[in-house]
C-alpha cells in the first residue's frame, strides 16, 4: 500500500461526503421565522441568482462520522491536518472582498492558522509552529476566488451538492429558520436510492440574497448531522481593507515558496486506464481510482505500519476499509481505491467485477 492513499483521501472522501435541516444547535437555535411561501424550484432559482461578493463571518464545522481524533503532533500530524475536517469540531473566521481578497483564520486549541490572499500574494501562517509561508499566484490562479488550502464554505459545499440533483433526488422544503441572524429557507435533498448511506441533506438559504448559510448531511435513519458547516455570525458588508494585509509576527520563520508553473499538466492525454471512473448514477454511485503507476507512486513508501493508517482503516476482504457513517473507501491490496456513499459490500463487488 503506497503513501498515495493519504494524498487521495481528502480528495476522495470530502467530495463523496458532499455529493453523496441549519445545524440543530449552533445554527438554528434562533427563533423560528415565517417567510413568503416559495416552491423548491423557486429556492433553487434564488441560489442560482446569488451575487454576494463581500462578507465577514464566523464558521462552525462539526463532524460526527465515527472516526477517532487525529494526531496534532508527531510523524502523522501533517496527514492528520489534511483530514481534520472529518473529526470533531472546528471554528474559523472568514473575510471576503471580491475574487482577489480572502482571509480565513482557523481557530485551533490555543493557536490559529491564517490564510490571507490579497491579489497575487498569499500568506499561510501557523502560530503554533511559528511559521509563515509566502507565495505568489500564477496567471492561471489569479482568476480563482478560492486560494489553495482554504477551507470549504457553505456556498461552496452547496454548489457541489446541487450539481448532483437530478431524477434520483427528492427536493423539498423544511420549516423556515434563522441562521446567524438571517431568515432562511430550508432546502432538503433526499436521495431516492435505498442503498446509499446518505439519508438527507439540508441547505439553509438566505431569504434575501440566496447565499447558502449552512449545510448539513445526515446519515440514513439519523436525526443528528454527521457532517455540518455553517455561519454562526455573518455580516454581508465589505471587510476592512487592512484585514487583507499580512505582516509576519516577530520571531516567525518566513519561507518564500516558488510559484507553480501555470501549466503543470502532462502534455499528452492520460490513458483511459489511468483515469478515475464512476459506476452507477446518483447518490449510490462508486468512484474507482486505478493503481498509481507514476514515478512518484512507484517511489512511495509503505504506510501499512503507520499508526495513522491503523487508526483510520480496518482489514477487509481484498484490502483495507476507511469507514464512516456517510462514506466508505476501500483501498485494495493491489493499490486501487473505490469510494462511495454505499455499503462496503458494494465496493468489494465493484473491485472484483471484470
Amino acid at each position: 500500500m503506497s503513501r498515495t492513499w493519504l494524498k487521495w483521501m481528502p480528495a476522495v472522501v470530502v467530495p463523496v461526503l458532499i455529493a453523496s435541516a441549519a445545524v440543530a444547535v449552533p445554527f438554528a437555535a434562533n427563533a423560528a421565522v415565517t417567510l413568503p411561501t416559495k416552491t423548491p424550484a423557486q429556492v433553487l432559482a434564488l441560489i442560482a441568482g446569488e451575487k454576494v461578493t463581500a462578507l465577514s463571518g464566523t464558521l462552525s464545522q462539526t463532524s460526527s462520522l465515527g472516526l477517532p481524533e487525529l494526531p496534532t503532533t508527531g510523524a502523522d500530524a501533517s496527514s492528520g491536518s489534511a483530514l481534520e475536517l472529518l473529526t470533531g469540531s472546528h471554528n474559523a473566521r472568514v473575510f471576503v472582498d471580491g475574487t482577489a481578497k480572502q482571509r480565513v483564520q482557523v481557530l485551533d486549541r490555543m493557536a490559529e492558522r491564517d490564510l490571507v490572499r490579497n491579489g497575487s500574494d498569499v500568506w499561510l501562517y501557523d502560530s503554533k509552529k511559528k511559521t509563515a509561508v509566502h507565495s505568489t499566484l500564477g496567471e492561471r490562479a489569479l482568476g480563482t476566488s478560492k486560494p489553495e488550502g482554504s477551507i470549504p464554505t457553505p456556498d461552496q459545499l452547496a454548489a457541489t451538492l446541487l450539481k448532483s440533483v437530478d431524477s434520483t433526488t427528492i427536493v423539498s422544503l423544511g420549516s423556515d429558520l434563522r441562521v446567524a441572524g438571517h431568515p432562511a429557507y430550508n432546502l432538503v435533498l433526499t436521495p431516492k436510492a435505498s442503498e446509499t448511506l446518505l439519508g438527507s441533506v439540508s441547505i439553509a438559504v438566505d431569504s434575501e440574497t440566496g447565499l447558502p448559510l449552512s449545510v448539513e448531511l445526515f446519515a440514513r435513519s439519523q436525526t443528528t448531522p454527521a457532517f455540518s458547516v455553517g455561519f454562526t455570525k455573518l455580516d454581508l458588508g465589505a471587510p476592512d481593507a487592512s484585514l487583507f494585509t499580512f505582516t509576519p509576527p516577530a520571531g516567525a520563520k518566513v519561507t518564500e515558496k516558488a510559484p507553480k508553473a501555470d501549466s503543470t499538466r502532462p502534455t499528452g492525454p492520460r490513458s483511459p486506464a489511468e483515469k478515475p471512473t464512476i459506476s452507477g448514477t446518483g447518490w449510490d454511485s462508486i468512484v474507482a481510482i486505478p493503481v498509481d503507476t507514476s514515478t512518484a507512486g512507484k517511489k512511495s513508501l509503505s504506510v501499512t505500519s503507520s499508526p495513522l493508517f491503523g487508526k483510520l482503516t480496518t482489514n477487509a476482504t481484498g484490502g483495507h476499509l476507511f469507514h464512516t457513517s456517510l462514506v466508505n473507501v476501500l483501498l485494495t491490496d493491489d493499490g486501487r481505491i473505490f469510494a462511495g456513499s454505499v455499503p462496503v459490500e458494494k465496493l468489494q463487488a465493484a473491485a472484483t467485477a471484470k
